[in-house]
């Protein structure tokens, strides 16, 4: 795979060639350390970082070329494909140097506020019991059957989404499940994927830092059902599997020009779910399809997972798995890391860790708790730092309205003072207690301790906000923490009393 400058420029009108346009580029980079030799190296200004400091690192790791918007810029010895707008650059040159991978395989994207974790997991195994070979990208790792590589970003940029693309055809992959963030849909990072199968879950608020209202939110979300049904496709079969109980809905279904598939509990749909019953251990519901009842016995429980398991059997069925086959499989599926996740350590209450770190999420995981709730449900949560202020009240007012016992901690402060992010969701917590009884303690280990000392026979402990994660990002540093260890800590510690 590789390409020459006068290729790569022949792709975008008006760019220049300062150098050798024969020269044969073996890759597209642009992390220094990560360049090989023959790369071309991507020199882009961030808002902290100047790429064109790096060149000579590159430069030394091989690279023989630089891409960038900037005039004058020729180092020695290296030959320049100048181009006038460089984010706009790759997304036209990346997904053509690696030959369009995300062509050649069949890609599920998923985009909603919550949900689209568990559902891609729930996608993957529904995949991989037809014998289907099955990629990977989410929140939590991306995969390649059972290789697992390291992720930063719910959506990779470009430049990294589409060398994982072209690594999974590489490995034979028939399918990619990926998780679709708004941040990657409204920076067009997924540029250049054709995708086959679209999910919507909800939208809830989230994010409002970046995108600021609501609205733009749910257009940002809105772009995955117009990529699906955009007339440079190559490969047929399209479907945007939408939950219409949710208003937000109507406006991804209006940008899909291909199949729908619908899926409600409260309205009619191409799939709904009726006769549920919500267990401590589970759920058992019917889907009502066309094609008659299927009926399903879960070992994961919720309301919201109900939605969830809606939503990967719709896109399931559009990729024409089975009804006996999702049954089997979903009847088996037991959990996702750090979604509604029992910490199990001997002790007579429950612990449980969520990754739920939106007013919505935070809601649904403790109203699934109330319903399997024997005594008193504990919730210890924070809310981040450098994102949506607006919403650490509100987050705050609904563990308290749904809690019995409420510890509020911090969450990745990053570069705000964690304390000043306690008093905001304090604030919330106030307004909703009611006269039940909180605290607020900065330390979130210090929190998960005293949430487990307070626990009692058949309480329920709550651990919101950061599920899966194993770290902490703090001002100057980020440290490994992972709510799981330190709740199993406390319990043996508490044990041991």
């Amino acid at each position: 795979m590789s390409k020459t400058l006068n290729e790569l420029a022949a792709m975008l009108p008006g760019s220049e060639i300062i150098g050798d346009a024969d020269l044969v580029i073996s890759d597209i980079e642009h992390d220094s350390r990560k360049v090989t030799q023959g790369s071309m190296f991507v020199c882009m200004t961030g808002t902290r970082v100047d790429g064109h400091s790096f060149i000579p690192q590159a430069k030394e790791n091989g690279a023989v070329a630089i891409i960038t918007e900037k005039d004058g810029v020729v180092p020695e010895g290296m030959s320049v494909l100048k181009v006038a707008d460089l984010k706009k650059a790759l997304h036209v040159l990346v997904p053509f140097f690696h030959d369009y991978p995300a062509r050649r395989m069949r890609i599920i994207g998923i985009t909603g506020t919550n949900g689209k974790t568990s559902i891609s997991y729930m996608l993957r195994a529904m995949l991989r019991r037809m014998g289907l070979r099955v990629g990977l990208i989410g929140t939590i790792q991306v995969m390649v059957e059972d290789e697992v590589l390291p992720i930063h970003n719910t959506t990779p940029d470009v430049v990294d989404l589409q060398k994982m693309m072209a690594y999974m055809l590489e490995k034979n992959m028939d399918y990619v499940v990926m998780e679709v963030s708004s941040h990657a849909l409204d920076q067009n990072r997924v540029a250049g994927v054709e995708f086959d199968t679209v999910v919507f879950t909800n939208l809830t608020q989230d994010h409002l830092d970046y995108h600021k209202t609501l609205e733009n939110y749910k257009l940002a979300k809105a772009k995955l059902f117009a990529m699906v049904s955009s007339p440079e496709a190559v490969k047929n079969g399209k479907t945007a599997v939408v939950n219409i109980d949710d208003p937000a809905g109507a406006c991804m279904l209006e940008h899909a020009d291909c199949r729908h598939m619908t899926y409600a509990i409260n309205n009619e749909a191409d799939l709904k779910a009726e006769n549920i019953d919500v267990l401590a251990n589970g759920a058992e519901f019917d889907i009502i399809t066309r094609f008659g009842a299927l009926p399903l016995k879960l070992k994961i429980t919720g309301i919201f997972n109900v939605y969830n398991v809606m939503a990967a059997v719709g896109a399931a069925l559009a990729e024409g798995v089975p009804a006996p086959v999702i049954k089997e499989c979903m009847d088996n599926f037991t959990s996702v890391p750090g979604r509604f996740e029992l910490v199990r350590g001997g002790q007579d209450f429950a612990v449980i860790v969520d990754y739920a770190h939106t007013p919505d999420g935070l809601e649904n995981i403790l109203k699934t708790a109330r319903q399997i709730a024997k005594k008193r449900i504990i919730t210890v949560f924070g809310c981040g730092g450098d994102r949506d202020r607006t919403k650490r009240p509100i987050m705050g007012r609904i563990a308290a309205e749904l809690s019995d016992y409420i510890v509020a901690t911090s969450d990745n402060p990053r570069t705000e003072d964690p304390q000043f992010i306690l008093d905001q969701v304090v604030e919330g917590v106030a307004d909703g207690a009611d006269g039940r009884p909180y605290e607020a303690i900065i330390d979130r280990r210090e929190a998960i301790f005293r949430a487990v000392e307070l626990a009692e026979a058949d309480d329920i402990v709550i651990i919101a906000g950061k599920g899966h994660e194993d770290y902490q990002i703090l001002k100057d540093k980020t440290i490994h923490f992972d709510d799981k260890e330190v709740a199993m800590e406390a319990i043996l510690a508490k044990k041991e009393q």
